[in-house]
């Protein structure tokens, strides 16, 4: 059933379809929060938290963007609120499965994401703040178009373009060993 078909009768009460709409999406959501926080039970949290407000405000969803945008965007703040109660970042155990390969053109960010030694992503992954991790993880491993991260992430288009440079800027020190 088509995702538009799914939310109209989610809309509407229908449990099922409400069901299959978050189903769908869970794997996306999970994906892009474990390669935010780095660390599995966190992400598991968070999924959750995510999955539970979109069932509490589905009829606040106004179709201007995918499903799994809105959703994307309910778990960015929540995991930014998680961050403020905890004023700490330091819950950074990274899970070793989160490596994709991307596509087959070898630009920098490819290169260092198709990179088989984790290491040197969990290090890079650990010196990027979170509101800048956020945009890198959308763009290179959602393919989210700038637009779309701005709308998702609540940010003007210059403040994504300058957070995922200096999100480059950084995996080229890594990759070139600039780092400590």
């Amino acid at each position: 059933m088509k995702e538009d078909i799914l939310i109209n009768k989610a809309k509407k009460g229908d449990k099922k379809s409400l069901e299959k709409l978050l189903y769908n999406n869970y794997k996306i959501v999970y994906g892009y929060l474990i390669k935010l926080c780095l660390d599995e039970d966190i992400a598991k949290d968070i999924t959750q938290e995510t999955m539970l407000k979109a069932i509490k405000n589905i009829k606040k969803f106004n179709g201007r963007s995918k499903f799994s945008t809105w959703l994307i965007s309910i778990a960015s703040n929540k995991y930014k609120d998680d961050i403020k109660k905890k004023k700490n970042t330091d819950f950074l155990n990274i899970n070793d499965n989160i490596v994709s390969s991307i596509n087959d053109v070898k630009t920098p960010e490819k290169i260092f994401l198709d990179k088989e030694d984790f290491s040197i992503v969990k290090k890079a992954l650990l010196l990027l703040p979170y509101e800048k991790r956020k945009v890198f993880i959308l763009k290179h491993y959602y393919s989210y178009s700038y637009e779309e991260i701005s709308n998702i992430l609540n940010c003007p288009l210059g403040t994504v373009r300058s957070r995922l440079h200096y999100c480059i800027k950084k995996l080229r020190e890594v990759m070139e060993g600039d780092y400590e």
